[in-house]
């Protein structure tokens, strides 16, 4: 059994960081090193914590070694992303061929480089690389109540037509979204 003195200092901010430390895994390092310090068997801290033996005595040593802040490093640096090697070419061919939904860029990134990936991961692509979903917009259905087709028509002859007419001899821009 190893064993390690704690002082009163590094036992109260044990108590807080196993609480208020933002990452659950360092949580639960400063938890099993809180019970620790107050004397608990390592056999009772295994049980309560949900860890091995093996765990335990490397945290145990990782303090032993760093102090606090050495339970803080997590040292999991994870999987390169295989889609930012094609980031470049998937962007430009996204802005000459823009996807109408996540289904269609999955597609078509797994038939361009032939990496197929989640569509949760490929939302997550997207944003990476400066594109954003939009809401589909829709077209108003057609009036049915007889107030609301004069006015539609009325609409329609006093500004749309005109405004249209002006497009088309070059005195106005007409946009449609």
């Amino acid at each position: 059994m190893i064993q390690i003195k704690f002082t009163t200092d590094e036992i109260e901010k044990l108590n807080y960081e196993r609480y208020h430390y933002p990452h659950p895994k360092v949580q639960k390092k400063m938890e099993a090193l809180f019970l620790k310090s107050q004397g608990l068997p390592h056999n009772q801290i295994l049980r309560l914590c949900h860890i091995s033996e093996s765990t335990l005595t490397y945290y145990l040593w990782e303090y032993i070694q760093d102090g606090i802040e050495g339970l803080k490093k997590l040292g999991y640096k994870g999987k390169p992303n295989e889609l930012m090697k094609h980031a470049d070419t998937l962007e430009q061919y996204f802005k000459q061929n823009p996807p109408r939904s996540i289904g269609d860029a999955q597609d078509s990134i797994q038939r361009l480089t032939g990496i197929k990936r989640s569509s949760t991961q490929i939302r997550i692509f997207l944003k990476k690389i400066g594109m954003r979903c939009i809401k589909v917009g829709f077209v108003p259905g057609k009036a049915i109540y007889p107030e609301k087709i004069s006015e539609q028509e009325q609409f329609k002859k006093d500004e749309l037509e005109p405004r249209l007419a002006e497009a088309k001899a070059g005195k106005r821009s007409v946009f449609f979204c």
